[in-house]
């Protein structure tokens, strides 16, 4: 038995691991939990897919047709097998029901770079993180004036 990426109907994810868990297979449907003003927001790690462990020989074609299941991810027509060492790691930052991200690490007055968004290849001074944990402000230096500017978290690295 190997472990299969399931493509779910728009908005069905929930479904998809019912109906596969109802055929006896095992699911997994990673969830990560996001802040957003003061309100906990638990949503899916992969929107429109999920994970499920399977004889393909025995649950494919039911599988492939459960209700809130568009497909199996497929290379050509051979589903492609996720490897046990993903879902495993996947399964290690489990807390409270929802896989866990490492928050960057970003001290006050340190160099960061921007990695995306229009501002990508600028390197800009740290100055705090937003108190919803998903922005960050920062200070950009250019040769004619200096600007605070807000971005999210996922467009800044260490530098």
């Amino acid at each position: 038995m190997h472990w299969y990426a399931v493509r779910a109907k728009p908005n069905h994810e929930r479904q998809a691991e019912l109906s596969l868990q109802q055929l006896g297979v095992e699911t997994f449907y990673p969830r990560l939990q996001k802040q957003r003003r003061e309100q906990r927001i638990i949503g899916a790690l992969f929107p429109g897919y999920l994970f499920t462990r399977l004889n393909l020989a025995v649950h494919y074609r039911a599988a492939k047709y459960a209700r809130g299941v568009l497909t199996l991810v497929a290379f050509g027509s051979i589903p492609a097998v996720v490897d046990d060492a993903i879902i495993e790691g996947l399964k290690a930052r489990m807390r409270d029901g929802c896989v866990t991200l490492p928050a960057p690490v970003f001290s006050p007055g340190g160099l960061v770079h921007i990695r995306a968004g229009h501002l990508q290849g600028l390197e800009a001074v740290f100055e705090r993180e937003m108190s919803d944990h998903q922005r960050v402000v920062l200070l950009l230096h250019t040769l004619t004036y200096q600007a605070r500017v807000v971005l999210p978290i996922g467009q800044v690295a260490n530098t």
